[in-house]
This record gives structure tokens, sequence and C-alpha cells, in this order.
């Protein structure tokens, strides 16, 4: 992997780096450094890049059945007050309205553990993934060292 390469020049040149005399600290060009860690982060896996998108597509989920658990309870009062309005159908509107904010209440709950159940898989599959990742570049680097 050419992320390995990049990480070797790291090393090689915070080892070649002059010292600071009467202590282990080494002074290194910071913007070789820093090119170079700009170049790992080009090369980084899809999934790391993802765990971000990840993240972000949960809050939206969550948000979004949020709004319509919202909406649908909103809804649900409007009906409501419409038929309070009405005497004769007081009672019966009570009783539809109670009804309307339960199934209100329900399918919001059904939104957002489902948006969650969704964005929890995910994250999972890319921390599998990632961890299939540190696997690989860990045994690159004990062979980059000779070690088995």
């Amino acid at each position: 992997m050419d992320i390995i390469k990049l990480i070797d020049e790291i090393e090689d040149v915070v080892e070649n780096a002059g010292s600071v005399p009467f202590s282990k600290k080494a002074m290194v060009d910071s913007e070789e450094i820093l090119e170079i860690i700009k170049e790992i982060r080009l090369r980084l896996p899809d999934e790391l890049k993802q765990a971000s998108w990840i993240k972000e597509e949960k809050k939206r989920i969550l948000a979004e059945a949020q709004s319509d658990a919202d909406n649908i309870l909103n809804d649900a009062e409007y009906k409501l007050e419409e038929l309070i309005e009405g005497e004769s159908i007081t009672k019966i509107a009570q009783e539809r309205s109670k009804e309307i904010i339960v199934n209100a209440q329900n399918n919001a709950k059904e939104i957002r553990l489902g948006a969650m159940e969704y964005a929890d898989s995910l994250l999972l599959e890319t921390q599998e993934e990632l961890k299939k990742v540190i696997i690989l570049l860990n045994d690159n680097r004990k062979e980059l060292r000779g070690e088995d």
C-alpha cells in the first residue's frame, strides 16, 4: 500500500531530523511532514471516508424521523381541535384523537428505531472493514520491520 510508504517517509524524516541539544526532541520540516500527511489522507481507504458519511446520514435520518413524528402529532392535534368544536361529536372526537396520537407515536417510534438500526448496521459494517484495514496495516508494518 502507498500509505505504508508514506508512513515510512515520515519515520525517515523524524529519524534523520536534527536533534535539539540536551533533549530527545527533534527538529523537523513541518511543511514536509504536513505534505506527507495530506497525501496519506488522499489515499485513505473509502471505508474511513464512509464512516463520516454514515454518521451524518444517521443524524439526517433521525432528524427526518423526528420531523415526520412531529408532523403526525400536529396533524392529530389539528384534527382533534376540529372535532371538539362540534358538541354532539365531542366524545367520539376525543376517543379518535387519542387513537390518532397513539398511532402517531407508534409510527414515530418505529421510524426512529428503524433509522437507528439502519445507522447501527452501517456503522458495524464500517467498523468491521476498518478492523480489517488496521490488521492489514499492522501486518505490513511487522513485515517491514522483519517481524513474523
